[in-house]
């Protein structure tokens, strides 16, 4: 059987235009070392090293795609904070389109700051809002994304759901309209509280913790019998057309009509999986626009997600190291 031709593949992610839609927020790392505990409580001293911000949330899908060529732009509501500044400076330095994200004086930037010594996170500050977007607020996201749509012709909407309230319900539902309409493919990235508000979606990628406690599952076995079974249970619900469930370090599975299969997944030194599921959405949706092949979708992204799990804290996918992945991991499969 003659090899996939990657190189040609990879060659075509600048032509595809991707919208990501969601709760975008900003990583912040404190990088230190510890040398004492601390005379006023028994806590470390963290002496700090280094500061780094880093792009996080639906913005860090956005980044995976960016990575990869693909046209990107981004759909979220932030506050009107020196955070909103950085994590805006940010994505335009990555190139990605920030012509569609919004300031609301409602809401402050989610900012997600880990303390870190010798490459193990000691702690975690969250600021954020998780409330509900006002319905001013909800009006103007719905505007943006249907001039998005109209004038950019994109290919996939993404939607990326961290639970901070940006994808509340009609934005969810007025959004897969829109897509419909106009033909623009859907993937999902959903968590619980809005786990059935996606249907008729054409990619659902939950992970297998988000599929129990959305259906109510207790599962013991994970085999290829029990995943059909879940996807049956979302189909029912959802009409979408294709489960693409993570499963950790047992791979991903996914099912397209009839077609099932659990990709298992590739040895690794695992150093942090905070971002993974990010970068396999990012491909996932990436691969599928060009190539309507499943299977393949399957395959290329749960390399991905290995790969970024290899690096510290949020990171994008690199190309380059990708495509030689999956040269040598993928032309060797059955």
């Amino acid at each position: 059987m003659a090899a996939f031709d990657f190189d040609k593949l990879f060659g075509q992610f600048s032509k595809i235009k991707i919208g990501v839609i969601g709760d975008v927020m900003l990583d912040t790392y404190w990088w230190g070392h510890v040398d004492r505990i601390s005379p006023e409580a028994p806590v470390p001293v963290v002496s700090l090293d280094k500061k780094e911000y880093r792009i996080g949330g639906a913005a860090n899908v956005a980044l995976n795609l960016a990575s990869l060529g693909a046209t990107t732009s981004v759909f979220s509501v932030i506050g009107q904070d020196d955070d909103a500044v950085i994590l805006k400076a940010l994505l335009k330095e990555n190139k990605i389109d920030t012509n569609y994200l919004l300031n609301s004086k409602e809401r402050i930037t989610t900012n997600k700051a880990r303390i870190i010594s010798r490459n193990q996170q000691m702690m975690r500050l969250d600021a954020e809002t998780t409330k509900d977007l006002s319905p001013e607020d909800e009006k103007a996201i719905i505007q943006s994304i249907k001039n998005y749509i109209e004038t950019e012709d994109p290919q996939a909407i993404i939607f990326e759901d961290y639970n901070k309230g940006v994808l509340t319900e009609h934005v969810i539902t007025t959004t897969i309209g829109l897509c419909k309409k106009h033909q623009v493919f859907t993937a999902v990235d959903p968590k619980r509280k809005n786990f059935f508000s996606y249907k008729d979606v054409d990619i659902f990628k939950p992970n297998l913790k988000e599929v129990k406690e959305g259906l109510n599952l207790l599962i013991e076995q994970v085999n290829i019998g029990a995943l059909e079974e879940i996807h049956k249970l979302l189909e029912k619900k959802l009409q979408h057309h294709i489960s693409f469930i993570t499963l950790s370090e047992k791979g991903v599975f996914y099912q397209s009509n009839n077609e099932a299969k659990i990709i298992s997944s590739h040895l690794r030194n695992i150093a942090d999986v905070s971002g993974a599921g990010d970068t396999v959405i990012a491909v996932s949706a990436l691969i599928y626009a060009l190539t309507k092949n499943v299977k393949l979708m399957a395959e290329i992204a749960n390399v991905a997600g290995g790969l970024v799990c290899e690096e510290v804290g949020t990171v994008a996918i690199n190309k380059d190291l990708l495509l030689k992945e999956c040269k040598l991991l993928l032309n060797n499969r059955e």
